[in-house]
């Protein structure tokens, strides 16, 4: 049986008929109201077996009786629903009322607890609530609330604000709890101080602050989510000190991840010495370890890590996936990868089970070392304890074979997704078409980019740049530019590095008319220059013969705000040494140390190269002692004449 849930609001009118006596054709259309579908648009074998929230109905049968149409069912045979053709009813078998209340409100609680795939059927079923002649306990609308705030793709704190306050205002009055799901709406919308205001509204409502400490966390996190720590801080020190609350543990979490989330190790690290110092039974958990210690290897400080793991197993609490996950992974990218190897012995050893995110990270940290033979034997072992590979296993594995040329296996893994029913998406197709370019395939990459459309995939930014990047190293400047047009025709806008790229192109071509061009469009349209692009254009000037245009674009550069770094002043100097500005080039070395830009082993080699090059070979070798002095070493292509050597 296939069972379509019901649950919309109308007026007092029967919204579709219950059975086949009703004759308004008002009231037959209103029936198919999903998706605006009449009976000659339904598609039964389509639609089989699956779930809907077609409609509701509430209807008045005598004086004081709600009746609920909850439940359509229908006859399933071989996964097509029976259909008897003719009148736009026929297609439900069986139309299940309930005339009891609370039989109502159990099946609301059952759909809460099943979790919801839109919005309007929760807000219909808000609607009947509302519409009881008794009406439910807050805590009923809480559960409601709860349920919706859970699809968080579809950003439903709006709504759950507009239907508290249509709550509030019908005399329901807010206790503890419905007032820590509005404070979570307004922090998430933004309005942080909306949520403020209901403190005050506790202490009207009688609720005193020692209850309060759902709501203070709640406001915290908001106070982070928002990037307003030292806020969040303080509110914690008030909790404390002033109003003699004691934090639970949850609130220490959420503190903990804020403290983690902008890299504030120190701060996290002293939050846990509170927690631990305390008088109060309030110990760090599993929950605020394991984040510290993904934060600190996230900051490759594996050590500090690894001390705080062995802490947590010395307090009896036993590390599970997660824990494990980020230690083995901090290990990888530290290049700690015989440490990495044995915790993730010791992982095995301690039965936690590898779930599908342990292995799709091993897959990508060898993928990311070219070691796909050994990514390959992780997946097949992946198979034979029975966790089926998802996208983004494919996806680092494709990743691998791009990285070592094997295009040939890369196409083979993409057919087996497919054979696997794991389609592939943006990201495989973006790693594919980049593995191209970087072979200089840049035709294959353009078919693979036809493919995308083909499939009903919209490229990304990401596509468009590595497609527009490679046909401008390909002298395609022509192709290049139809592509920059084509990815504004479909609605994605160019970023800074799509513009580089084709600025980049065009200034190798000396075509420097339409590089000024596009770097005013590319301001235009609110993209700001930044210290690459202007590396792109000095140095193309420069090796144009255009000095003077070159280094009048060093005070525009400091106009807005940017700071020169090492890699702006090799490019000038080098190209000053080019064309025999040697002075030039000394005096840019001594306004690199004026604006404390310390000059490396790349400046002192052009310097010196520039030098040779100019036949002054005293100069060349001054700066080879100073250079060597600095504890920087010689390239080998600076070749000093034999004469010279002592």
């Amino acid at each position: 049986m296939v069972t379509s849930q019901l649950a919309s609001v109308s007026s007092n009118r029967v919204p579709f008929p219950l059975d086949e006596r009703s004759g308004d054709p008002n009231e037959k259309a209103a029936m198919m109201m999903m998706r605006e579908m009449t009976a000659k648009d339904f598609d039964p074998v389509r639609y089989a077996g699956r779930w809907f929230e077609v409609a509701s109905l509430k209807t008045r049968v005598g004086a004081d009786t709600d009746v609920f149409v909850l439940a359509i069912e229908s006859s399933q045979h071989g996964g097509d629903v029976k259909w008897s053709g003719g009148d736009d009813s026929q297609w439900v078998t069986r139309a299940t009322a309930i005339d009891d209340p609370r039989k109502f409100l159990r099946y609301v609680r059952e759909q809460c607890k099943l979790g919801f795939h839109n919005l309007q059927f929760p807000l219909n079923l808000f609607n009947q609530m509302m519409s009881l002649n008794r009406r439910p306990s807050l805590v009923d609308f809480s559960r409601l609330f709860a349920a919706m705030l859970k699809l968080k793709r579809l950003k439903p704190h709006s709504t759950v604000i507009f239907l508290s306050r249509q709550l509030e205002l019908s005399g329901t009055r807010p206790d503890l709890y419905s007032m820590g799901i509005l404070a979570n709406c307004y922090c998430h919308v933004g309005r942080v101080d909306f949520g403020f205001s209901l403190l005050s509204k506790c202490l009207k409502l009688g609720y005193f602050f020692d209850s309060n400490l759902i709501l203070f966390t709640t406001l915290l996190n908001g106070l982070i989510q928002n990037d307003r720590l030292s806020d969040a801080v303080k509110l914690l020190d008030v909790i404390v000190t002033k109003l003699g609350i004691q934090p639970s543990i949850v609130t220490y979490g959420t503190m903990v991840k804020g403290r983690c989330r902008i890299g504030d190790n120190a701060g996290a690290l002293h939050l846990l010495s509170r927690m631990n110092s305390s008088p109060s039974s309030c110990k760090p958990d599993l929950v605020i370890y394991s984040t510290l210690i993904d934060s600190l290897c996230k900051d490759k400080l594996i050590s500090e890590a690894l001390k705080l793991f062995s802490v947590m197993k010395t307090e009896g609490i036993k590390p599970n996936v997660y824990t494990y996950n980020s230690l083995i992974r901090g290990m990888f990218n530290a290049g700690r990868k015989g440490e990495a190897k044995d915790m993730l012995v010791e992982m095995l050893d301690n039965n936690v089970a590898l779930t599908v995110a342990t292995y799709n990270m091993l897959v990508d940290m060898h993928c990311k070392d070219r070691m796909v033979d050994d990514a390959e034997a992780i997946i097949r072992i992946m198979i034979e304890r029975g966790v089926l590979p998802d996208i983004l296993t494919y996806n680092a594995l494709l990743s691998g074979y791009c990285l070592c040329g094997q295009m040939n296996k890369a196409r083979d893994l993409m057919d087996l997704m497919v054979k696997n029913h794991c389609y592939p998406d943006v990201v495989t197709y973006s790693t594919l078409i980049n593995g191209y370019v970087k072979l200089k395939s840049i035709d294959k990459a353009l078919d693979v980019f036809q493919e995308v459309f083909e499939h009903g995939i919209a490229p990304d930014t990401m596509i468009y740049n590595t497609l527009i990047d490679g046909l401008c190293k390909s002298n395609r400047i022509l192709m290049a530019r139809k592509l920059f047009n084509s990815m504004q025709t479909h609605g994605i806008k160019p970023d800074v590095f799509t513009y580089a790229s084709l600025l980049d192109g065009l200034c190798k071509n000396t075509q420097f008319d339409e590089a000024v061009e596009l770097l005013t469009e590319m301001e235009s349209n609110g993209v700001a220059p930044n210290l690459f692009i202007y590396n792109i254009l000095i140095d193309s000037l420069y090796e144009a013969g255009q000095i003077n245009d070159a280094e009048n674009l060093f005070p525009d550069l400091l106009s807005r705000g940017l700071v020169p770094n090492i890699v702006i002043f090799n490019t000038m100097i080098k190209g000053l040494c080019k064309k025999g500005l040697m002075g030039r080039a000394v005096e840019l070395i001594n306004k690199m140390k004026l604006a404390r830009v310390s000059p490396n082993s790349d400046t002192y080699n052009t310097l010196i190269r520039g030098f040779f090059n100019n036949q002054d070979v005293p100069n060349a070798l001054r700066y080879r002692d100073i250079m060597v002095n600095m504890g920087f070493e010689t390239d080998h292509h600076v070749i000093i004449p034999r004469p010279f050597i002592s």
